[in-house]
């Protein structure tokens, strides 16, 4: 069995070919998307073809080919470039023959074209003075690739243009058996001189990098250390212009329709320890921090897995899709991990996510957390922790009015976001009266009402939104799901009186 991973990044309008061509394979696959978080089509071009898609935790051709290797279940991996639309129809054959026929641990993949000025001009030479015995390949920085699971799981992913070529050299000082495979005639786009050069400076670096018998002075002059990326900052919203009108759903409450915590805690077996944490404290931001620790040692493929077991609501991708033909710019809020809600943004079409950050490295869990600014208020030890500060946050850096926001929440845990913006809409409540805090009230198991309400909603006066009504004030901020103890305690409890137990086991990693 193999499989084939495709890291894609803005390539909806070619990824079902590729895909298409994959396909016609003899072999047994699976076939995972890695998405870099496209801002186009890309993941829903890619779902048209019922094929397993993941979202990269960080921006990076490394980082999502990394992953892409922790969610495969099979033993051999293929790499293939999602942007090329002249692969042969044979392309997993030739590309994985060497390896099912045990005559190679690592195959490198050759076509027929000439050869990049950077693969002439600094990776060959290069080779050829660091690393003699790989200076025949002709295309060292080929981004199709096979290789053994086990051989890819002990090297190091580059998050940048030098991945391919550290893969190679990497499988070369481990001793591994390389092949070389012509796939065929080829045409990609041209870069532009500035990627050139950016591919140049990263190739290089990798290669120097890798000679251990450089003294290290000698490699900080010729090139300098490569420093890895910090997670992709929270940005879509700055690319809409004129943006006036937003929907924000509570991911935990209204999009899934079970709570991801409890279940990840389930799934890994820490459910005991996630109740101890939800007794001890009562302060959102230590709930938070411990709750994070539990997760130390997961990765990223794992986690991702306890979310697509979620079902969702089950009409949610067509309301969205429904709201943004509308003019609406949809996201999602969420007390759980970023990384979670960017892989939930992608599946279902929505534009931002505002959630807390799971710290990875090599895209597993340190167990450390970081608080983005956006929820809290106040200064040094004193911030306060209350998803209605993302209102407070979108009208300053964005400047969009609260007025101008429909947020659907639960109920019980979103009080403060209910009341503070334009329209609240509580979704199928189960704690509270709605009533004494929503302006709209969905007891429909679907989500279709929303778009009568999104219709009816923005009445405008004078370039703005109708204030709300007048509500009661309650005195009672919102309160994180995770942060809510006796919440989350009686929320959990609920969740696992409806969660048969062999559904729970399911859930457990093999």
């Amino acid at each position: 069995m193999i499989s084939v991973i495709i890291p894609v990044l803005n390539e909806g309008a070619t990824i079902r070919q590729v895909i298409k061509t994959i396909k016609k394979t003899s072999r047994p696959i699976e076939i995972i998307v890695v998405d870099d978080n496209s801002t186009d089509n890309t993941v829903e071009e890619a779902m048209k073809e019922r094929v397993r898609v993941i979202t990269s935790s960080q921006r990076g051709k490394g980082i999502s080919m990394r992953e892409g290797m922790m969610a495969a279940r099979h033993d051999i991996i293929l790499y293939v470039d999602g942007d090329i639309l002249t692969y042969p129809d044979d392309l997993v054959d030739r590309l994985s023959d060497p390896i099912v026929k045990d005559e190679a641990d690592f195959a490198k993949s050759y076509f027929e074209r000439q050869a990049g000025r950077v693969t002439q001009l600094v990776a060959k030479p290069l080779l050829s003075i660091l690393f003699p015995g790989l200076a025949h390949f002709n295309q060292p920085l080929s981004g199709m690739i096979a290789a053994k699971k086990s051989f890819l799981q002990k090297v190091h992913f580059e998050n940048d243009y030098g991945v391919d070529i550290g893969l190679l050299i990497d499988m070369h000082l481990m001793q591994a058996r390389i092949a070389e495979v012509n796939i065929g005639r080829l045409e990609n786009a041209m870069q532009t001189w500035e990627q050139l050069s950016k591919m140049s400076r990263e190739v290089s670096r990798t290669i120097l990098r890798k000679a251990e018998s450089i003294p290290q002075q000698n490699l900080e002059t010729l090139g300098n250390i490569n420093l890895i990326r910090e997670q992709m900052e929270f940005s879509i919203l700055e690319s809409i212009d004129k943006l006036e009108k937003m929907v924000i759903f509570n991911l935990d409450e209204t999009v899934f329709t079970q709570n991801y915590l409890y279940l990840a805690a389930v799934a890994f077996g820490k459910e005991d320890e996630l109740f101890q944490v939800l007794e001890r404290h009562t302060n959102p931001v230590d709930v938070i921090n411990e709750a994070a620790s539990l997760f130390e040692g997961r990765n990223i493929a794992e986690m991702l897995e306890v979310a697509d077991e979620i079902p969702v609501t089950p009409d949610i991708r067509h309301v969205i899709r429904e709201l943004k033909r509308r003019g609406y710019v949809c996201g999602f809020v969420t007390d759980g991990f970023e990384f979670v809600g960017n892989h939930m943004k992608n599946k279902l079409g929505a534009d931002f996510v505002f959630a807390n950050r799971l710290h990875l490295i090599h895209s597993v869990a340190t167990g450390e957390v970081t608080i983005p600014d956006y929820f809290l208020h106040g200064v040094n030890g004193s911030a306060e922790y209350n998803k209605s500060h993302v209102l407070k946050y979108i009208q300053e850096k964005y400047h969009i009015s609260p007025q101008n926001v429909i947020y659907v929440g639960n109920g019980e845990t979103d009080r403060a976001m209910l009341q503070d913006a334009g329209i609240g809409v509580a979704y199928h409540p189960q704690f509270v009266d709605a009533e004494t805090v929503a302006d709209k009230v969905i007891e429909d198991v679907c989500m279709a009402p929303l778009l009568e309400i999104a219709q009816a909603g923005p009445a405008r006066t004078d370039g703005q939104w109708l204030s709300k009504r007048q509500v009661r004030n309650i005195g009672l901020g919102s309160l994180a799901v995770v942060a809510t103890a006796g919440l989350l305690y009686l929320a959990a409890r609920q969740i696992r009186k409806a969660l048969k137990p062999d559904e729970a086991t399911a859930l457990k990693p093999a």
